[in-house]
């Protein structure tokens, strides 16, 4: 068993593309996939896609993923990894708004 966690975060961004936008961090102990997802549809597919063929143990959400968008990936990977976020009230990436607003 590897002591290497393989997290992911998971940022929106308008005309994002997870098969485009996407980078590895590596440290020793942390190998962190940064992934940009255009709307919270593609970030449910996008999740699943992670925990089940990417082997990620891990996923934290943008502060741009208001309530309803975290609860649907939590929910897409039905428990089997943690889901984390980060929290923005008005995101500044996303015009001073939620996720929730927009998507």
């Amino acid at each position: 068993m590897s002591d290497v966690v393989k997290a992911a975060f998971l940022f929106v961004a308008p005309e994002a593309d997870p098969d485009v936008h996407r980078h590895w961090v590596k440290t020793p102990k942390v190998h962190l996939l940064v992934v940009g997802v255009a709307d919270y549809r593609q970030a449910v597919t996008t999740a699943k896609v992670l925990v089940e063929k990417e082997g990620i143990s891990a996923l934290e959400l943008c502060g741009g993923f208001g309530n309803r968008g975290t609860a649907l990936v939590a929910e897409a990977v039905g428990g089997s990894v943690p889901v984390g976020v980060v929290r923005f009230d008005a995101h500044p990436g996303l015009g001073h708004v939620r996720g929730d607003t927009l998507f």
